[in-house]
């Protein structure tokens, strides 16, 4: 599949809007997008503004109080609906919405990779807590592996193994967030770390929630979830080397970026309860200009399957494929010509080639 799809449709007001809200958004995001080409970069944006326009929904709907959870259910209603009216071609009247239906309609994303990120939010507003690594990946890959899939796609690559890391990039960065915003979370009345590994450091974690201070015990679950998410960075850089290489920059930026993350983590002998992590200005700088020379190195192919977790993710992207190259029309020839004949003997020899690699 090329890069670059038919010219998009939405308008450079609606546009403009979307980059407002990247603007008061990740800055670690929106310094590694501008290493991205300009279109690739424009769909981003436009990913990262429905993201981000969701995300707040759920917040503002969220209460402590007896009609919270009712809030909180008819917000994710509302927003399952706005993406149904995407998909259909009938956004609802914002700037967000426009992009969206515009976006999944170019790039041909399945409905199931942001109907996961709504998922996800759905785990976050339930309070959902996670009793083991299993269980706290299955919510990352719904927060940020399927915006790793879904970014996979605005770049042209939908091999599985391709979309299976870049899943796994999004997983990692969302552990690198838990493991930086401990604290804060905390404070919010939020748990990510798994309860099983809490309990093994002799931490009960509805008593630490009440009370949630910083020990070396806890310096140590923070460590092993860090721990964790460099091994799943280490697995993406496959599918970094696999991405069109105008990408690869900007997604090398923002893996390193989100890796420093857990270092300045560590810097802080893995304390995130008394203070934030931060990366400072200057070592951003050197880590995007990194990002420009690891890009072009050459990565290992990686292993072959997704990450048991996100494999849903991956199978759906496959599932499109395969769908949408058996609509494909056969090329017409004259059945006199025997150079037409050979043409169209590899035409189709390429489609089942296509069918085949689009296979997890």
């Amino acid at each position: 599949m090329p890069l670059w799809s038919e010219p998009s449709l939405v308008s450079p007001a609606d546009l403009a809007a979307c980059r407002a809200l990247l603007r008061d958004g990740s800055r670690s995001f929106q310094a590694a997008a501008r290493l991205l080409p300009r279109r690739v970069r424009d769909d981003a944006v436009a990913l990262y503004a429905f993201c981000r326009v969701a995300d707040d929904v759920i917040d503002q709907d969220a209460g402590s109080d007896g009609d919270g959870y009712a809030r909180d259910e008819a917000a994710l209603a509302g927003l399952y609906e706005r993406l149904a009216l995407a998909y259909a071609g009938t956004p609802a009247p914002t700037p967000a919405d426009r992009a969206l239906a515009d976006l999944v309609a170019r790039r041909r994303i399945p409905i199931a990779l942001p109907a996961a990120l709504l998922e996800g939010f759905a785990w976050d507003s339930a309070g959902r807590r996670y009793e083991d690594l299993s269980g706290l990946i299955a919510y990352a890959v719904r927060v940020a592996g399927s915006v790793g899939a879904m970014m996979a796609l605005l770049m042209g690559a939908r091999a599985p193994r391709v979309v299976a890391r870049a899943c796994e990039l999004g997983v990692a960065m969302q552990l690198t967030n838990i493991a930086r915003d401990v604290g804060q979370d905390a404070r919010a009345g939020r748990l990510y770390l798994p309860l099983s590994w809490l309990r093994q450091a002799g931490i009960d974690p509805d008593a630490w929630l009440a009370d949630p201070v910083f020990n070396d015990a806890l310096g140590a679950v923070v460590r092993r979830l860090l721990c964790e998410a460099d091994a799943l960075y280490r697995r993406a850089e496959a599918g970094i080397g696999r991405l069109p290489l105008s990408c690869r920059p900007g997604i090398s930026a923002a893996r390193l970026l989100y890796a420093e993350i857990g270092h300045a983590v560590e810097r802080r002998g893995y304390d995130s309860v008394s203070g934030r992590a931060v990366v400072p200005a200057g070592r951003k700088m050197q880590l995007l200009a990194r990002g420009l020379c690891v890009a072009t190195m050459a990565t290992r192919p990686g292993p072959a399957q997704p990450l048991p977790e996100a494999a849903f993710l991956v199978e759906a992207v496959a599932d499109a494929m395969r769908r949408s190259l058996a609509r494909q029309p056969a090329p017409a020839v004259r059945s006199g010509s025997r150079l037409a004949w050979v043409i169209d003997l590899f035409a189709r020899l390429e489609r089942r080639d296509q069918l085949e690699r689009a296979a997890p």
